[in-house]
């Protein structure tokens, strides 16, 4: 339901709250969802208690005891009748049934009245007290609550459930009504992906990117301010486009600026001007020629509606009203307020939009303004900006420049797509692939297209076929086309054709003298040289490209360090992979795109895993998590290194709700290498799981995991690893027949010379199978072996499995010493690292080795 949404952990609380304690406050500002959460705790309430509620209106908070009366208006008549006489009067007088009680002595009884009116329903069922906005509680009904609950003793069965409208950064008044010990819950904002969520949720339908991020910046996380905005932007219907001005709706208006329209013309202007500035202060308002900002601050300020503080920096109370003031003024009003503050901002990117709305019709010197200051914004890292500055200049570009609107057009998209707004990046390039009449234009625009379906490539040959077709002549084009086109056939699960159209990239680039591009097909070529096992090739390939120049800090050198540095991890050269990546995301810092961001992210948890930073792992799963729209939401790349370091280092229900996801987002894009390593790192967090449910359903995973290996020919490091899972899994289920073939499967893939990891997972699981056949001393002498080629290779996880299968061996001959010393250093290993799986079944297998012990020690001997 919509009230919930961002609000489970809240309400959770809340409601563990009210089952320990007397009561709970809920308390936020208005429109936050106090009422929501309050008729849900509600509804919850038993049903063979007694509800009592009211919801107080500030036209009513000086009438007195309106809110006695709602509170017991349901109250059945039997349990007032049976009131002592004096307090049943004083109470029908309260309640309008007499006359009212005025004296002091009368008002007594009321509070005698309530308590025992209270103790009566309690004695009869479960009692809670439920008041909405009560700010607006009138004072004789406030002074009966407070007096009645503070009487009543813990236990009593009355429970008080209430709601209070409070601004922001101020402690809610109404615990004085409150029984002793109730908790005062702060509703917060909702966070921008719960306002995405319930924007969804309540019009059904998507609305464009840059309108869910302008109701964002607003609403400011009030689901009632987002909700009131999303709705009119869904009935005007209009195209919302980014530097768009938002629609707010009179509702709103009336509800925010009745106080603001009261206020002289001058000030109303002031406020007008501070709304259209990106950063208002005193002085800029002072240089645009506001005769006095300070006084028309001052005025505001005494009604709550904005803000200068000591440095003369502008506040509005809330960003709605800053959105109302400006969105209430006419429209030439509004330009003139962008006309004074483009003669006086310092910053040219601001200036040039200033310029823009303030002029909002073609012109090619305004358009020309607002692409140089797209470029600038972009050169200092705000692709966002530079997107919405190269957008306005599309609009103002004049209809006879066709060719530089498609350009302008080109380079907003490219922009929108850098800060991960796919919706934005491609309206513009479909704009240009329909409109420009250039063959070199709509080339480009659909390289931005191909860039703008993350991994769903599946259904981009056409764009491909086409793009190649109308590139011929043009070689450095082609090449980034057959790129794309290796990409797309290795996330489809074929990279023997990746490889040759990878091959066909570098060649293509060679000819244009194309570097960028041949340092990006390169590093291509190297990962998929290294998914067929083919490492020399792979380090050949990079060898290539790091010989070329290539700026340092740009992005052809930063995707090769990240290639390098995942090739030399899944290679067991961790420290080496580590020193790649160090700085690396600092290097890249706000130039690099969104998609980048995510790709630095992923090979980073990639390493930390298998290094056992798993706490690290997990802090950049959470910035994942905060990148924009679907780089840090539903991309299978992201979901599958969250999937991973909460394999390593979190909890394994979470890991499997994260490989739930990833195989629903590969399936959605047709992602067939990423659905490989989902299934890989589920089919590991079932088999750590344990218990013979678990290690079944891993066994079934992982075979899967082995036919597509197979069948789109990988033989990587990480692959050869799984088949040690899927055989050590194997042989736990008592297949040993089976086990057998996997590993000599795996030991023909793996070559002469496998990585120590590998090798190690594959005696591990040899030397569990000897065992289980009864050869433990050869079994236990090759788990032995497994861990000693771990020990110094900076792979604690790895270590501290191959340590735990070694206790579980020594056990069998029952040498319980030999058992203890490698579970506890597995248990010390995994600990030290916050493997928490891991730690978790090694605790379990020491908790198996004492109960064996205390089993044998009861055991009488007969011998």
């Amino acid at each position: 339901m919509p009230s919930l949404i961002g609000r489970r952990e809240i309400l959770d609380h809340a409601r563990t709250q009210l089952t320990a304690g007397p009561g709970v406050l809920l308390h936020g500002a208005a429109g936050i969802g106090k009422s929501a959460l309050l008729a849900v705790l509600t509804d919850e309430a038993p049903p063979e208690g007694f509800v009592l509620r009211a919801v107080p209106v500030e036209e009513d908070a000086k009438l007195p005891f309106v809110a006695l009366m709602d509170l017991f208006a349901r109250v059945p008549e039997e349990y007032v009748d049976g009131l002592s006489a004096g307090p049943r009067a004083a109470l029908r007088a309260a309640l309008l049934r007499g006359r009212e009680p005025v004296a002091t002595q009368s008002r007594l009884a009321v509070r005698d009245a309530a308590v025992e009116l209270l103790r009566a329903l309690a004695a009869a069922g479960p009692v809670l007290i439920v008041v909405d906005d009560l700010q607006w509680l009138d004072t004789p009904s406030a002074e009966v609550l407070s007096l009645a609950l503070r009487r009543l003793p813990p236990g009593e069965g009355v429970r008080f459930l209430a709601a209070e409208r409070v601004v922001e950064g101020e402690e809610p008044l109404g615990m004085r009504c409150c029984p002793p010990g109730t908790t005062a819950v702060l509703v917060p904002p909702l966070s921008d992906s719960d306002v995405a969520e319930l924007l969804l949720h309540d019009t059904g339908a998507e609305l464009p990117e840059p309108a869910v991020r302008a109701v964002q910046d607003t609403a400011a996380g009030n689901p009632l301010y987002a909700l009131e905005l999303g709705r009119v932007l869904l009935r005007d219907g209009t195209p919302f486009e980014a530097g768009d001005v938002l629609s707010v709706p009179p509702r709103l208006r009336d509800l925010l600026l009745d106080r603001v329209r009261l206020l002289p013309a001058s000030a109303r202007q002031t406020l007008l001007v501070a709304s259209a500035a990106a950063r208002p202060t005193l002085p800029l308002l002072g240089a645009a020629g506001i005769p006095d900002p300070e006084g028309d601050l001052a005025t505001a300020e005494t009604l709550g509606v904005a803000v200068a503080d000591a440095e003369g920096t502008i506040r509005f109370q809330h960003p709605l009203i800053r959105a109302a003031v400006y969105a209430d003024a006419p429209e030439h009003g509004r330009r003139t307020a962008h006309k004074l503050l483009s003669r006086v901002v310092p910053e040219p990117v601001e200036q040039a939009r200033h310029l823009a709305l303030a002029h909002p019709h073609a012109d090619e010197t305004t358009a020309a303004t607002l692409t140089a200051a797209a470029e600038s914004a972009r050169r200092r890292g705000a692709p966002a900006t530079a997107a919405e500055l190269a957008a306005l200049a599309a609009r103002r570009t004049p209809e006879d420049r066709p060719e530089e609107r498609a350009d302008r057009l080109l380079a907003a998209a490219e922009y929108a797509s850098d800060a991960g707004l796919r919706g934005d990046a491609g309206r513009a390039a479909e704009t240009v692939l329909a409109e420009a009449s250039s063959a070199r234009q709509r080339v480009l625009a659909r390289l931005i297209m191909l860039g703008n379906a993350g991994q769903a490539l599946g259904a981009t040959g056409r764009l491909i076929a086409d793009g190649l077709v109308e590139a011929e002549g043009h070689p450095g084009l082609e090449a980034r086309l057959h790129q794309w086109a290796a990409l797309r056939h290795l996330i489809g699960g074929r990279p023997a054709q990746a490889s040759a159209h990878a091959r066909r990239a570098v060649d293509m680039a060679v000819q244009a003298d194309a570097v960028d591009t041949r340092v990006a097909a390169l590093a291509l070529l190297a990962r998929l040289h290294a998914l067929h096992g083919e490492a020399e090739s792979a380090e050949a390939a990079l060898g290539e490209a790091f010989g070329l120049p290539v700026p340092p800090d740009g992005p052809g050198a930063r995707e090769l360090v990240r290639t390098r540095a995942i090739l030399a991890a899944d290679a067991d050269r961790i420290i080496e992979a580590e020193h790649e990546m160090s700085g690396l995301l600092g290097r890249a810092g706000e130039y690099a795109s969104v998609e980048e961001t995510a790709a630095t992210l992923v090979a980073l948890i990639r390493i930390q895993v298998r290094s056992g930073r798993c706490r690290e792992a997990l802090d950049n799963v959470a910035r994942c998590a905060v990148l924009p729209v679907r780089a840090g939401n539903d991309s299978p790349p992201v979901l599958y290194a969250a999937a991973l370091a909460e394999t390593a280092g979190g909890r394994l229900e979470r890991a499997l709700e994260l490989t739930d996801r990833t195989i629903r987002a590969c399936m959605t894009d047709g992602d067939q290498l990423f659905l490989l390593r989902a299934l890989g790192v589920r089919g590991r967090a079932q088999l750590l799981a344990g218990g013979r449910e678990n290690t079944a359903a891993a066994v079934e995973t992982l075979r899967q995991v082995r036919r597509m290996g197979e069948t789109m020919g990988i033989a990587d490091p990480v692959m050869l690893r799984w088949y040690g899972d899927l055989a050590e899994a194997t042989v736990i289920l008592g297949d040993t027949d089976s086990a057998a073939e996997i590993l000599r499967a795996a030991r023909r893939r793996a070559g002469a010379r496998p990585s120590a990891s590998v090798q190690s997972a594959l005696d591990r699981a040899e030397g569990l199978r000897d065992c289980v056949l009864g050869r433990s001393k050869r079994g236990v002498t090759r788990i032995q072996a497994a861990a000693d080629r771990l020990r110094g290779r900076s792979l604690p996880i790895d270590l501290a499995r191959t340590l735990i299968v070694l206790g579980a061996a020594e056990r069998r001959p029952r040498r319980a010493s030999a058992a203890r010393g490698a579970l506890a250093e597995a248990l010390e290993i995994s600990s030290a690292v916050g493997a928490a799986p891991v730690e978790a079944r090694a605790r379990a297998e020491l908790a198996r080795l004492d109960a064996r012990r205390e089993t044998t020690a009861r055991t009488p001997n007969y011998t």
